[in-house]
């Protein structure tokens, strides 16, 4: 087993600072319930191998300090019988604590593909789909097995078996509902390029599983009622899948899943899983489409009646055009963002209302890919759990954080921690402020190598641009050498800033379109040295690269040690007003400055 470690990383987002969840080596969907006698229950897919490799099995573990330490792994399935994995758990009024995941209990060797190409090998999401039980919270599991009953869908009897084998698996926890509990199932109809090559989402609904008592007595009805499951909206793709579900306050069920088109798709329920409104790609409450790729996206309804929603913030056209959609879409799941939300009453009935997003976790290896997260409360405190497929962990969100998500639609008011220049228009130079430092020398390593301060800094200014002609000076601190910090006009009516610590130069720019000549505008350049990030927030408005990049944001060196220039910052004629603070805003503190005016 691998040994718990704790980051010293000096930023609460990088993953590395999370309390480890032990696992054999592959480890997939760390996932938590709260047991009766106060424990952490963490069910998780591991094995010694990598992902859908024999060996592959699901094993449970307690923690009584909220992940800081885990007794023993306890076997939910042994490591050598039959592929066991992608497990959820559901804990029912009596105690119990029921487990639900895919078991190839027919050791089927390997599997056809719908184009009759080489079959594939990893048999870890077909055959069965089983729960085993435990009544002492997760000491020990039920020896006995029990097989859910799945009602064939059109994919099904399309598949290569004609629905004699079915391929499925799950990634989204239950829901319980008006005396019923309610199991998600990602029903798989085509095998091939990109593994799922069709996809869809339905809903095994118990309605005694709350107070049956006999494990064998189980009711089960797959939903939605016909033959086909959640899908993408008209004319999208073929990929609709890890589905995640959560109850509104009105009774309303509320999804979210990936797809390969490049944005995440949502729909409503108003009669318990019956029947769904009309899939669509989902929005942010300012009626932008929201992007993100072929990852896990799931949303939390919190204990305060808000929302929390994981997503990763890039794709539309540029993945959901691509030729090799099925595979490329699986990229680029490092930084994970967080957005907030709330309830609001429209004509359909209750919906999410969504803020726009944080970064909440980050490696700084950029090919790290984070995901399949859960949400855990305990006193007030908020967890997320999330695994890069080898190292599960668990980690506090900041509560500023949560309340910045939170409040996004209504705060107004300029942030002061960190405010170290604030002018009026008008002026043409003014004393610049030394910026912080992002790499330094560490002293107390033997080789005195690089110690990454993890810092940042935020220009926030108003301006107004007689013309978007590229090459104008809006502001610059840059000695006769370059070094320095600046912003100015670029090539399609954007405003970039440029970073040089006369080593190495770094610029960044706006999306294209959200400026106007002649007319006032709130521009936030956002450089966080956590991530090494550079985000802008133009009039409130985060930039996502809309069809014009797939990432709105971008990534700076990690080895630029500063963008400190000359003691004088030249000012522009469109400078209206400016601030700088010594830190990097967050997204949600901008949109306050400028709903603030």
């Amino acid at each position: 087993m691998k040994t718990i470690r704790t980051g010293d990383i000096p930023d609460p987002r990088h993953i590395a600072n999370g309390w480890e969840i032990p696992t054999e080596s592959y480890s997939d969907q760390p996932y938590i319930v709260r047991t009766d006698d106060g424990a952490w229950l963490c069910c998780v897919t591991t094995g010694a191998g990598h992902e859908g490799q024999p060996g592959q099995h699901v094993v449970s573990m307690r923690s009584t300090d909220r992940g800081l330490t885990w007794e023993a792994p306890v076997d939910v399935e042994p490591i050598d019988g039959p592929e066991a994995s992608y497990a959820v758990m559901l804990k029912v009024p009596s105690g119990r604590v029921y487990i639900f995941y895919n078991h190839n209990t027919d050791r089927v060797p390997e599997v056809k593909c719908h184009d009759e190409t080489k079959p594939y090998k990893r048999v870890d999401s077909l055959g069965h789909f089983v729960y085993k039980y435990t009544d002492d919270h997760g000491h020990t599991w039920s020896a006995e097995r029990y097989d859910i009953p799945i009602r064939l869908f059109a994919c099904d009897r399309a598949n290569v078996y004609g629905g004699e084998l079915c391929f499925f698996w799950n990634v989204g926890k239950p829901i319980v509902h008006d005396g019923a509990a309610f199991v998600s199932l990602h029903k798989v109809g085509k095998m091939g390029k990109g593994f799922f090559l069709q996809s869809e989402g339905v809903l095994l609904k118990s309605d005694n599983i709350l107070t049956e008592s006999d494990p064998a007595q189980l009711r089960w009805e797959t939903l939605p009622d016909g033959e086909v499951g959640l899908r993408t909206p008209p004319g999208g793709g073929p990929v609709s899948e890890e589905q995640s579900y959560c109850v509104l306050s009105d009774g309303s069920f509320h999804v979210v899943y990936r797809s390969i088109d490049g944005y995440p798709v949502e729909a409503y329920s108003r009669d318990g899983g019956h029947t769904w409104t009309e899939p669509r790609y989902r929005r942010y409450g300012n009626g932008r489409l929201m992007k993100h790729p072929r990852a896990a996206n799931f949303a939390w309804r919190c204990t305060n009646g808000k929302y929390l929603y994981w997503c990763h913030n890039h794709g539309g056209v540029f993945i959901g055009k691509n030729p090799n959609a099925a595979n490329m879409a699986y990229e680029d799941r490092n930084p994970v963002w967080l957005c907030g939300g709330e309830e609001i009453e429209t004509p359909a009935g209750r919906e999410i209302r969504w803020s726009q997003p944080e970064v909440v976790l980050y490696d700084d290896d950029t090919f790290i890919r984070m995901s399949y997260p859960d949400l855990v409360e305990e006193d007030g405190k908020l967890y997320l759990t999330e695994t890069q497929k080898d190292v599960a962990r668990v980690h506090e969100i900041e509560p500023s954080l949560l309340s910045g998500l939170w409040n996004q639609f209504s705060a107004a008011e300029v942030a002061q921690t960190g405010l170290v220049l604030e002018r009026a228009g008008g002026e043409t130079e003014c004393p610049m402020p030394v910026l912080p430092t992002f790499l330094a020398r560490d002293s107390k390593r033997a080789d005195y190598g690089t110690k990454d301060l993890r810092a940042g800094f935020t220009v926030d200014t108003w301006l107004e641009l007689a013309d978007l002609s590229a090459g104008q000076c809006i502001l610059d601190s840059r000695d006769a050498s370059g070094q320095g910090l600046a912003l100015q006009t670029a090539a399609g009516g954007t405003v970039e800033i440029v970073l040089n610590d006369g080593r190495t130069e770094n610029r960044w720019d706006c999306d294209p379109g959200l400026l106007q000549p002649g007319q006032r505008h709130h521009l936030v350049a956002i450089v966080d040295g956590g991530p090494k990030l550079i985000l802008f927030v133009v009039d409130g408005v985060l930039c996502d690269g809309d069809e014009h990049r797939q990432f709105g944001w971008g990534r700076f060196s990690p080895n630029l040690r500063h963008a400190n220039g000359g003691g004088t910052l030249r000012l522009g004629p469109a400078v209206r007003s400016l601030r700088i603070h010594n830190r990097a805003l967050r997204v949600s503190e901008a949109i306050a400055a400028w709903r603030a005016r």
